[in-house]
């Protein structure tokens, strides 16, 4: 079940900022949320997100390399980023314990 949703949200984020792209570049859209209040209180609250299930991702890595490459990957794709995350450590995992918790 979990797989399958984070199967979802990968395909579902590669598909909407498929079809965004191609209206409108990123940093043309980024001018209309910041140019609303609630577009920047979207954009706080997305990346408080994103940082806090970063602080898990970089819990389960030992290495400042793999922290790294996860933190801008997180930051600059979100959601498709995570999905590829999660669906990768399930992979590699035998049990829920291990998946939250082993460090790698």
């Amino acid at each position: 079940m979990l797989k399958s949703f984070f199967v979802l949200v990968l395909l579902a984020m590669i598909g909407v900022s498929t079809w965004a792209s191609l209206q409108s570049n990123v940093f043309e859209g980024f001018r209309y949320v910041i140019a609303d209040r609630w577009g920047v209180a979207t954009l706080f609250d997305t990346y408080f997100s994103f940082l806090t299930i970063y602080l898990w991702i970089a819990y389960k890595h030992t290495t400042w390399l793999a922290r790294a490459i996860w933190l801008v990957l997180i930051l600059t794709l979100g959601s498709i980023a995570f999905s590829v995350f999660i669906l990768r450590e399930w992979s590699r995992s035998k049990t829920v314990e291990e998946f939250l918790c082993q460090k790698r």
